[in-house]
């Protein structure tokens, strides 16, 4: 039996700023072929805490929705925003990335004073701050970022599956499975889908 893998482990988060406006941010949707990159700021009350906040992905889809709510009651301010699919056939999805998150900022009903970004760059923000490797797991406002904007993207897609059942998308979210791609051959790309991206691209090709 293998031996189990240890948990990794993150150097301690050094953070430039003590006050309280301290914004957390993340995105989901940059992998999938279909819809809007999503990205979400969450300044937490740090009266109030939230348990079990953590990178959305190692959370059931029940439980990221109970913390939705939460955070939306008890954090001080938060906004989700996107980029459409088309700006991210304009832009690129890394460009896309940066303009959702610095929407989701500017969109804060309170104003933030330092970002933490998960990743390793920047969105371009006026506001100073830092990029934070894996930050999903190393802070709770980015970890509160990641579960608001996977919620909402999750919410997209199953609108999206709703009116296209046929493409699975309440199951695979856009990523570029098995079920999707051979989805993709059969019925062909829907406006919805990223122009950019190669299996879609390859498929207008074909269909055109």
């Amino acid at each position: 039996m293998p031996a189990k893998r240890a948990p990794q482990t993150y150097p301690e988060l050094v953070i430039d700023y003590h006050g309280e406006r301290l914004a957390g941010v993340d995105e989901v949707g940059r992998g999938p072929l279909v819809g809007a990159v999503v990205a979400a700021a969450v300044i937490l009350d740090p009266a109030r805490p939230i348990d079990g906040l953590t990178d959305s992905k190692r959370l059931s889809a029940a439980r990221r929705e109970a913390l939705d709510l939460r955070i939306r009651e008890q954090a001080l301010a938060f906004a989700v925003a996107e980029a459409t699919t088309e700006e991210i056939d304009q832009l690129n999805i890394y460009h896309a990335t940066h303009l959702a998150m610095r929407r989701a900022i500017d969109a804060l009903p309170l104003a933030a004073e330092y970002l933490l970004v998960d990743g390793n760059r920047l969105p371009g923000h006026a506001c100073p701050g830092q990029a934070v490797v894996k930050g999903d797991l190393r802070h709770p406002a980015i970890s509160a970022a990641s579960i608001l904007a996977k919620v909402a993207r999750d919410a997209q897609m199953a609108e999206l599956d709703a009116r296209h059942p046929e493409y699975g998308f309440a199951r695979h979210k856009g990523y570029p499975t098995r079920e999707h791609l051979d989805a993709l051959v059969r019925w062909g790309p829907l406006a919805a889908h990223r122009r950019s991206f190669a299996p879609v691209r390859e498929q207008l090709a074909l269909f055109s």
